[in-house]
């Protein structure tokens, strides 16, 4: 990636890969959708089509196909977990070969089956914070003020992360690449599975969930940031709950809307991961023990 232009995939333009492409793409960047016939072809015809209050309303021409076919410098991978396995099929290794796979997905297990795959020193996971959906095909709202790209892979080559962060940056948001890859996938984990637990399990937005189960929230905030330093990352319950009471009282999880639309849950890469690493560092998670067995139960 030695150029300034660089070529992107994305697998999976979707809220937060459909910005990316967008934002990439307005930065002079070649990038190629991929998805499935019907998304290739709005994308094709119509574009993507952002609506941000950050970034302003734009479409961007992007190209799209059904699978990876020529060599990128990198392919964000966008997906959710629930559609991992099938999205991969459209990036075969060989095709991606010598390029960065960047996952934007949530949890910490991922990078390691990624690398069973693709070439490990390749491998290299990203996190965001941002609000953004996909309202349609190729339509895509960003609601946050902000959007913000942390990029690692402990066996990446640097000048290769900071290569891909400088291209972010240029295109909008705000990017670093961190040292330390456990850290800063456990640092999203630690904030994201109190949320994603709570408002989906009771239904409720964050701000009813923070009033009206405060105990419940403190309870798994603790839990999750003695997982999460057992695991390398942070832990600081108290600067979590304190995030939690700065965000607007709408504000609802990503695992809420699925439960929402009927969608199938992150459940196991989220609730289920934080108790397997739990289980192996020997630390006792009561309440989201509970909590991952209620959403069990229920159907999720």
């Amino acid at each position: 990636m030695a150029n300034d232009e660089l070529t992107v995939a994305v697998l999976g333009p979707g809220g937060i890969g459909g910005l990316l492409a967008a934002l990439l793409t307005r930065a002079g960047h070649r990038v190629i959708c991929l998805a499935g016939d019907e998304t290739v072809h709005t994308l094709r015809t119509d574009g993507v089509r952002v609506r941000s209050g950050l970034f302003g309303d734009f479409t961007a021409r992007v190209e799209a196909d059904t699978e990876l076919r020529e060599p990128v410098d990198a392919c964000l991978v966008a997906v959710k977990h629930t559609a991992l396995d099938a999205a991969l099929t459209r990036v075969a290794p060989p095709a991606l070969g010598d390029a960065l796979l960047v996952p934007f997905l949530n949890g910490v297990e991922h990078p390691a089956t990624l690398r069973t795959r693709y070439r490990p020193d390749r491998v290299a996971p990203a996190v965001i914070r941002v609000e953004s959906t996909r309202l349609a095909p190729g339509v895509i709202e960003h609601g946050s003020p902000f959007a913000e790209v942390d990029l690692t892979g402990d066996l990446v080559p640097r000048a290769r992360l900071e290569t891909l962060a400088d291209a972010f940056a240029a295109a909008g948001p705000a990017t670093r690449v961190l040292p330390d890859e456990a850290a800063a996938l456990w640092a999203k984990m630690s904030f994201l599975a109190p949320f994603a637990l709570l408002t989906t399990r009771y239904g409720l937005p964050l701000g009813d969930v923070r009033t009206h189960h405060r105990d419940e929230l403190t309870a798994l905030v603790s839990e999750t940031a003695a997982v999460s330093r057992a695991c390398g990352g942070p832990a600081d319950p108290a600067a979590a709950l304190a995030r939690y009471d700065a965000f607007p009282p709408p504000t609802k999880s990503s695992m809420q809307r699925d439960a929402e639309a009927g969608r199938p849950l992150e459940l196991d890469a989220i609730g289920g991961a934080l108790l397997r690493a739990a289980e192996r560092h020997g630390i006792s998670v009561p309440v989201t023990a509970r909590l991952v067995r209620e959403l069990r139960d229920a159907g999720h």
